[in-house]
């Protein structure tokens, strides 16, 4: 079992930055691909980013690939994602989430584990 809770969120003017963290509790941290899932109000929760159990392979959601960074810090039990030139649309709660799947795919039904979502608001 894996706790996961997010902090970083918050409001931002179009063309900023903010980053995102997931601490995991536990000692199984690097055992479990993790995500991050956004959800706009009215609408269904997507997928942003994954990121591999060693770091090593991420893939992204293709609207934020160039403007969004996944990364993890195995000895802080820690997921990131830095978000930069953030737009209107980027406006959303975001969930970190953990899986035990090797490779994951953009579904959420394949993640086990969520965290209860931070909130980042992006004005124009």
């Amino acid at each position: 079992q894996v706790q996961l809770v997010e902090s970083g969120g918050g409001w931002v003017q179009a063309g900023g930055s903010l980053r995102l963290s997931c601490a995991a509790s536990g000692r199984t941290f690097s055992t479990y691909a993790m995500g991050w899932f956004r959800q706009a109000p009215g609408k269904e929760r997507e997928f942003v980013a994954r990121i591999s159990r060693n770091g090593g392979i991420t893939y992204y959601l293709g609207s934020v690939k160039g403007r969004f960074t996944i990364s993890r810090d195995t000895a802080k039990n820690t997921v990131y994602l830095q978000m930069n030139s953030l737009k209107p649309e980027d406006t959303a709660l975001y969930y970190c989430a953990a899986t035990s799947r090797p490779i994951p795919g953009r579904s959420s039904s394949e993640y086990e584990h969520w965290g209860q979502g931070i909130q980042v608001t992006v004005s124009s």
